[in-house]
């Protein structure tokens, strides 16, 4: 059996984003485009209201986190965390387990009105299931992402889920990315933000 061409994986990978399915978390499922708008308002309100936006995830979801946060403070001006500083997460990995890592995390830091995107590729982590409920408790907002089974816990726990059907880690991993990066960018878009490099700083500096 041959592997895919380039322009065959690209098919794939369009037709699986076309296919994202959005429950609300009563279970209910929403209109995407309408969804995508609901976490667009969810994140405006957490920008004017000087409230913080969390990400978190595990592994390849850990690494897409990391870059949603930068895109969260460079593109958008969002007091945006990331929970992921080695000492401090090791330190509450020790202490109480992986699965309460983040979970007791959220319970210092975060409060009402922040809003929490939680990504698992599988919906199957521990860990982002018991911060997702954490962060609930405390009367925050929660965005999921994930994919394979539509069945997975995480699409069940969160004010909206987002579910790619991707059944490779690959796939399901860089929609999620793909998404975020939607995001961030109308985000910034709606906000009349522009993000400028060290070149064009440099020279705004050199005419001012």
């Amino acid at each position: 059996m041959n592997a895919p061409s380039f322009f065959e994986d690209l098919e794939r990978f369009h037709h699986v984003i076309a296919q994202t399915v959005v429950w609300d978390g009563a279970g209910q499922p929403l209109d995407t485009e309408q969804a995508m708008e609901a976490a667009l308002a969810l994140l405006l309100h957490v920008k004017d209201a000087q409230n913080a936006a969390f990400v978190i995830g595990s592994g390849g979801s850990a690494a897409i986190a990391s870059h949603v946060i930068n895109d969260l403070i460079n593109a958008c001006g969002v007091r945006a965390i990331a929970l992921t500083d080695p000492a401090v997460l090791t330190c509450m990995t020790n202490d109480y387990g992986y699965d309460q890592a983040y979970s007791k995390l959220l319970e210092t830091h975060s409060q009402k009105g922040d809003v929490l995107i939680a990504i698992s590729s599988s919906g199957g982590s521990p860990a982002i299931h018991n911060a997702v409920r954490m962060h609930r408790k405390k009367g925050g907002d929660c965005i999921t992402l994930s994919g394979f089974s539509a069945e997975n816990p995480l699409r069940g726990l969160g004010h909206l889920n987002i579910w790619v059907p991707g059944t490779s880690f690959g796939v399901v991993e860089m929609g999620h990315a793909w998404i975020l990066h939607h995001l961030t960018d109308r985000l910034s878009q709606l906000l009349g933000r522009t993000v400028q490099g060290p070149l064009a700083l440099r020279k705004e500096m050199q005419h001012g």
